[in-house]
């Protein structure tokens, strides 16, 4: 493998940026013998869709030195030698912390991520000049053993429904893997954890409607053979691939945005970086529109405040977060004491 650089030409909104790559064969995807290079032309493909989808928010990347097989860790701060094409924003993490993240605003940013060794893009749910307050409402469906992608396909279909109720207008996308990620547009007016809740209450009322199906429950030994609802992908600081994104997977699928007409039928093996590019050029991007009609989260967070007078309170939070109000005990069932 050579470690020579070679320059890659961008296209820019004032014409063709220069980022350059090196090590360009370092192999990323050993089955396939996809390269550095392959991936930065990937992007360079994807671009405008990627931007569209990604850009404009703070970014986490999650970073392969020696490819899918190899060590990998999560960058948020902005690393040494940034271009100048690349910013950042500073955001309050989960502790209170601030501290400066990336943010990418055009393709040559997401390239000279690659060279920086990236496969993974994570991009938050609001936007750079507002961190704080989310404008897409994002709801992560997890196949749990025993279930399979068609299992997803049949709760996403309901899900959608119950955000129509909602007054929400629902995208769907594959996660990359074996879920699906369902997004909805929202006015960017209410804090991470009051959208949250309102996850919580569309994911409650999508269990009521399935339950043999559905689960919010978080302890995996109480799921179940069932598609889990992730709430706590809601929260501050917790983010998914985002669209476009490739993953570190052998055959180097994408999380691929689709349209409703296409999910059932839908293989989330045959987006992949050989192939989204070609589809996309063919087809479209179906998310081009996803912010042309935000709506609100007014419903769901009365959905949230019926259940709360029902007895339904707040649920658990990720480990790594502060003790939250009303949250209830993070002892695991099967080592609670029996009450």
């Amino acid at each position: 493998m050579t470690s020579d650089a070679v320059m890659v030409s961008v296209p820019a909104p004032s014409g063709v940026r220069e980022v350059r790559l090196s090590s360009p064969e370092r192999v990323l995807y050993p089955d396939l013998g996809l390269t550095k290079l392959d991936l930065a032309r990937y992007i360079i493909d994807v671009g405008d869709a990627f931007v569209t989808a990604n850009g404009d928010r703070p970014v986490s990347l999650q970073r392969f030195p020696a490819g899918i097989e190899g060590e990998q860790y999560f960058s948020k701060n902005p690393p040494k030698g940034v271009p100048e094409f690349v910013r950042a924003v500073t955001v309050v993490y989960p502790s209170g912390r601030q501290h400066p993240q990336l943010v990418i605003d055009e393709p040559a940013g997401a390239v000279w991520a690659v060279q920086m060794n990236t496969i993974v893009f994570h991009p938050w749910a609001s936007r750079a000049g507002a961190t704080d307050l989310p404008d897409e409402l994002r709801i992560d469906l997890d196949p749990q053993p025993g279930t399979a992608f068609d299992d997803a396909i049949t709760v996403a279909i309901e899900l959608r429904a119950v955000l129509a109720e909602a007054g929400l207008t629902a995208f769907v996308k594959t996660s990359g893997n074996r879920g699906l990620h369902v997004f909805a547009p929202i006015v960017a007016q209410h804090e991470f954890l009051e959208v949250r809740h309102a996850v919580i209450a569309a994911a409650r009322e999508l269990e009521r409607r399935m339950p043999h199906r559905v689960t919010t429950a978080w302890w995996k030994e109480l799921r179940g053979e069932r598609i889990f609802v992730d709430f706590n992908q809601a929260n501050r600081d917790r983010t998914m691939a985002g669209a476009y994104s490739p993953r570190p997977l052998g055959h180097a699928p994408v999380s691929c945005p689709l349209t409703w007409d296409e999910l059932e039928h839908a293989d989330p093996a045959a987006f992949t970086i050989l192939t989204v590019p070609e589809r996309l050029r063919r087809l479209g991007d179906p998310w081009s529109g996803l912010h042309d009609a935000p709506g609100t989260i007014d419903t769901l967070l009365a959905w949230w405040s019926r259940d709360l007078a029902a007895g339904l309170g707040e649920l658990p939070f990720p480990p790594d977060f502060p003790k939250m109000p009303g949250e209830p005990p993070r002892v695991q069932p099967s080592r609670a004491r029996p009450t």
